[in-house]
């Protein structure tokens, strides 16, 4: 019997800016990956993605991003190792906060966007950034692109691990995700995603771009909350799933499964 986390960005609203149908996506997926107010989010709209989460029995993570809210944090910033685990610890902290009062834990971290493409490339920013998680608390769980250097670097320095694979988005020979400047970068067609999805979790491979079959691991899969018809697909992908004898829950739970057989 296969297993996967289904994880969704979420929280990523700021003022009078709405994003996502945040309520029902949340009874779909098994873990939330909260933003912390640097590439979205802000303190009212973190403290009520929480309580929605909570209430949906959804595992929480902390989604630190660049600070760049013009540019949603898609967009590459020179940043040292240094900064860039300054920048973790100080988001985690403050979705910490939060939960304390909740008294809920923390499941996991997973960095956003250009942080998070960038740390999967740079070994240096993605030391920092795994040394930032485990300061925080050696318990937690770093969300990284599957075989990348991120995931790497949490595995060295001992952090449980989730090797994380997109639901609505391409690949290239190299296992790394096309760049969404390309026209080519999202795929649209919710057919074609779950086959994608479907075969990266029960085969552990995944076809790039370039017609090859490159090898990964699927722990967990994103599905982005911002998207246009992202509360059908998110429904849609953990139906097929199910359907194919492929259970979906939170990666802590799926942990713990793991080590009682």
């Amino acid at each position: 019997m296969f297993q996967v986390d289904l994880n969704c960005d979420l929280g990523e609203s700021f003022g009078r800016y709405q994003l996502g149908e945040q309520e029902e996506i949340l009874k779909y997926v098994t873990s939330a990956n909260i933003a912390c107010g640097f590439h979205g989010g802000d303190p009212s709209v973190m403290r009520e993605t929480v309580k929605m989460a909570i209430a949906n029995g959804v595992k929480i993570g902390a989604h630190p991003g660049l600070p760049d809210l013009n540019g949603f944090g898609r967009r590459e910033m020179a940043i040292t190792p240094q900064e860039g685990y300054d920048m973790v610890v100080y988001q985690i902290g403050a979705l910490q906060g939060f939960l304390m009062t909740f008294n809920e834990t923390m499941q996991h971290v997973k960095p956003h966007g250009a942080l998070y493409n960038m740390a999967a490339k740079d070994p240096k920013l993605a030391e920092a950034i795994a040394q930032a998680v485990y300061d925080v608390s050696p318990s937690l769980i770093l969300f990284g692109l599957s075989g990348s250097e991120l995931t790497k670097a949490g595995e060295k320095i001992g952090l449980r691990t989730a090797h994380e694979v997109f639901a609505d988005r391409t690949y290239q020979a190299d296992g790394s995700l096309t760049s969404r400047s390309q026209k080519n970068a999202m795929i649209t067609d919710q057919e074609q995603s779950v086959a994608q999805i479907v075969k990266m979790v029960t085969k552990g491979v995944v076809v790039s771009e370039q017609k090859t079959e490159v090898p990964l691991r699927a722990d967990t899969i994103c599905i982005h909350g911002d998207g246009a018809h992202a509360l059908a697909f998110a429904k849609y992908i953990n139906e097929t799933l199910t359907k194919n004898n492929i259970i979906v829950d939170a990666i802590c739970k799926l942990e713990v499964e793991n080590e009682k057989s």
